[in-house]
């Protein structure tokens, strides 16, 4: 994605990994418009843009409220003549509490901005950009998490919904037009707001994001940081072959029960 002369729009833009990344577009050349509810840090951040040459506004707003996203697109536009890129970063930790002790409204706000959040910011910017046909950017935070437990327990409604924001991604990109390029962002441990674990060892924010952003400009779709997330996905995926090796393994013939050869001789029967 070239970024140059493009209006980014960040949801969770005013601290942490969408503020940097916000740094790293504007660079680039791209105007920025933050959003999320806390309007006295959308106005230190605005501050800081401009304190380094970037063109940035923000708007006040909840990713919770299809309406407030809406609206949100509605600015880019009138402001900026078009939202091309939108970040959908937003994201909540929601506490660290096990499935069966996590308070189920509490688990459902969470989802409100880790999930609905993300599909508000897909439908509000994504059916504008397949109805103009111009080149976009969907860009959409998921976690580590999305692909496997950082930490073996708790945060259950945290992790359930980065795996939730991994599905919705992997659908869209199968099913946008050509003219939208689409990335899904995995941190790992970052220093950040929504982190509850500070330490040193934690990447650097700004260090994160000029990470993802060459990756960005590169057209990835996976936008990757921590390289030992591999060993966590192998004990994962290796658990996992293991039980199809045991229970499930491979024979002749067991290609007619997969739906996608199945779908794809159906379609070619119809073309007879």
């Amino acid at each position: 994605m070239d970024f140059a002369d493009k209006t980014a729009v960040i949801t969770g833009g005013a601290t942490g990994i969408g503020l940097a990344l916000a740094r790293q577009m504007g660079r680039a050349g791209a105007r920025i418009i933050l959003f999320e509810p806390r309007e006295h840090r959308l106005q230190e951040a605005v501050t800081t843009l401009a304190a380094d040459g970037i063109d940035a506004k923000y708007r006040v707003g909840d990713v919770g409220k299809p309406e407030q996203v809406e609206a949100l697109a509605d600015f880019a536009w009138a402001e900026n003549g078009r939202g091309d890129i939108i970040v959908n970063n937003a994201g909540v930790s929601g506490g660290r509490k096990g499935v069966l002790d996590m308070d189920l409204a509490e688990a459902r706000a969470l989802y409100d901005v880790n999930f609905w959040g993300v599909w508000h910011g897909i439908t509000a910017f994504g059916k504008r950009y397949q109805a103009d046909g111009l080149p976009s950017a969907i860009y959409t935070t998921g976690s580590e998490n999305s692909l496997f437990n950082a930490l073996p327990k708790t945060g259950g409604a945290y992790v359930s919904s980065k795996h939730a924001v991994l599905g919705l991604m992997d659908v869209l990109r199968r099913e946008a037009p050509d003219n939208i390029e689409l990335g899904l962002i995995i941190p790992g441990w970052v220093k950040s707001e929504l982190s509850e674990l500070q330490a040193d060892e934690a990447m650097d924010t700004d260090e994160f994001a000029a990470t993802i952003f060459k990756q960005m400009q590169a057209g990835e779709y996976y936008l990757v940081s921590h390289p030992y997330n591999v060993v966590r996905m192998e004990e994962r995926w290796a658990e996992v072959y293991g039980a199809f090796e045991k229970y499930a393994p491979r024979h002749e013939g067991d290609d007619q029960m997969d739906v996608q050869l199945w779908v794809e001789r159906m379609r070619a029967a119809r073309k007879r």
